[in-house]
């Protein structure tokens, strides 16, 4: 049975009602459940790869700029202002993580 109008007609279907929706592919449960991990390693290593670049490009700057400075004066200068035979070298120091190699 078919509604109708009070005027007889049939009511009038708007636009947007008669557009199909597009078809939409599926993905599996599994593929579902990975893509996102994937794209959210993919964005970690990529960001890391980055900076491990830039560390690597900034050592290499600061290791020229210390290795012009690095002359047998300075390093005379620099043990006697830190007194490295009383209290020994800082550069050999535990807690000195940024000289390790």
């Amino acid at each position: 049975m078919a509604i109708t109008h009070p005027q007889g007609l049939r009511p009038h279907m708007h636009a947007a009602a008669r557009v199909t929706a597009p078809a939409i592919t599926k993905l599996g449960p599994v593929s579902s459940r990975i893509l996102p991990s994937l794209v959210v390693l993919g964005a970690a290593y990529t960001v890391g790869t980055y900076v491990r670049s830039q560390l690597k490009r900034e050592a290499g700057a600061m290791d020229r700029i210390f290795s012009q400075q690095n002359t047998p004066e300075v390093e005379q200068a620099r043990k006697a202002a830190l007194q490295v035979e009383a209290n020994g070298d800082p550069r050999n120091n535990l807690l000195n993580l940024l000289g390790w190699s």
